[in-house]
């Protein structure tokens, strides 16, 4: 976990604005402890704190200029199949000074370009900046993991960062949207783009944005869609349980492995429950004796399910630390985590999470885990019922049902 920020303005930026910016970007020290960087320009200044994972030496500094001093970049993420792409770009006679993904990055933008995206496997949010063309770009990975939150008054500031407070403390101003507290009631967070405050808003998975100064001195923004979720196949061209099931574990496989690329020590939660136990299980294949983490509740046995992990810890030859947590230590973490949080969200699991990543991060840098395991796999019953809404077959079929139960309440 990297932080990136970045306020870009139609005014120079002032000396105030610039030292508001690096009491912003120090306060994100959590996100990048092992180094800090800023470039600062004319209209714009961008902040970089690093948490290093790949390339560990100074080489991988960000803001990243690229030779000819036209673009930086700061980058948020991890790209596995860089090599791949640093080899390819290599044959075309570009010369690297790292080893860093990030150095990758940049080159495959100033080579393609947005189409550079579609290359991209991983998780990321990253921003460059073309000094020439006076064009700031800003994106977000398939699936929206890694944040990217950006603020716009729609004709002289734009601002983008990681997290929402550290954009306030740049001195931008933030009032309450209402309709967006009414959003939390009805959802309990906040869905993307919107956000807790006016003229604040989240970079949608799978988005650009192109921020660009014009002649006339006004910051114009243009965002566009770059992937989207395809459609279900066709069902008569899907194969046979047993070789989806072969299908699905080499993907997996596949996944996980990609994962695993790192200059750092790194492990993976294990809860006992499917998704964290598969992960393990292929994880432990290509890195015997991987370190697992779990937490269980001392006073509560029903919420305990230490006991699962351990059974696959064993299984896979894990090193196992389990992290047994009471009521009070649950309480006395509210405080700690609730300064995290950029808006009001109301999940109780994140309070368990919070306190498993502290614990973990002081074994190991990198940690895997099944999130978006329940939303692929219709964990929860509220999962299928979207399938099923979705489906027109299905649809077709509820539809009718619905029509008689209702008729009862005439």
């Amino acid at each position: 976990m990297c932080g990136i920020l970045g306020i870009y303005q139609s005014e120079k930026i002032s000396e105030f604005t610039g030292k508001r910016f690096r009491q912003a970007l120090t306060g994100m020290a959590h996100r990048g402890p092992d180094d800090e960087g800023i470039m600062e320009k004319p209209h714009i200044i961008l902040g970089h704190r690093r948490l290093s994972i790949i390339d560990l030496s100074t080489a991988g500094h960000q803001p990243m200029t690229d030779i000819s001093g036209r673009y930086t970049i700061v980058f948020n993420g991890e790209i596995f199949n860089f090599k791949e792409i640093r080899s390819e770009l290599q044959s075309t006679g570009i010369q690297f000074k790292s080893q860093s993904d990030t150095e990758t990055l940049l080159y495959l933008y100033i080579r393609e370009k947005e189409r550079c995206l579609e290359k991209l496997n991983g998780f990321f949010s990253f921003a460059i900046y073309d000094t020439i063309d006076n064009e700031l770009f800003i994106a977000r990975d398939r699936y929206g993991i890694k944040p990217l939150y950006y603020y716009y008054d729609e004709e002289s500031t734009f601002g983008f960062g990681s997290e929402i407070r550290s954009l306030r403390k740049t001195g931008l101003p933030a009032e309450i949207d209402p309709d967006a507290v009414l959003l939390y009631l009805q959802l309990n967070y906040i869905p993307a783009p919107y956000s807790i405050y006016k003229n604040y808003r989240k970079l949608l998975p799978g988005h650009y944005l192109k921020a660009t100064l014009s002649t006339a001195g006004k910051i114009s923004i243009n965002e566009f869609n770059w992937y989207e979720l395809p459609e279900a196949g066709d069902h008569e061209s899907t194969p046979d349980y047993r070789t989806a099931c072969k299908e699905l574990e080499k993907l997996l496989d596949h996944a996980v492995a990609r994962r695993l690329i790192s200059d750092v020590p790194l492990g993976a939660f294990l809860s006992g429950g499917i998704d964290s136990s598969i992960i393990t299980a292929l994880a432990a294949r290509h890195h015997p004796g991987i370190h697992t983490f779990s937490v269980g509740f001392t006073d509560d046995e029903h919420f305990d399910e230490t006991k699962y992990s351990k059974l696959v810890a064993d299984h896979c030859h894990t090193k196992h630390t389990a992290f047994r947590l009471s009521h009070q230590d649950l309480f006395n973490a509210i405080p700690e985590m609730s300064g995290y949080f950029d808006e009001p969200f109301a999940d109780s699991s994140a309070l368990a999470v919070y306190i498993l990543s502290r614990e973990t991060h002081k074994h190991v840098t990198v940690a895997l885990s099944g999130d978006g395991s329940d939303e692929l796999f219709a964990g929860y019953q509220k999962h299928r019922a979207e399938w099923l809404l979705r489906n027109k077959t299905s649809y077709r079929k509820i539809v009718p049902f619905a029509s008689s139960a209702l008729s009862f309440l005439k």
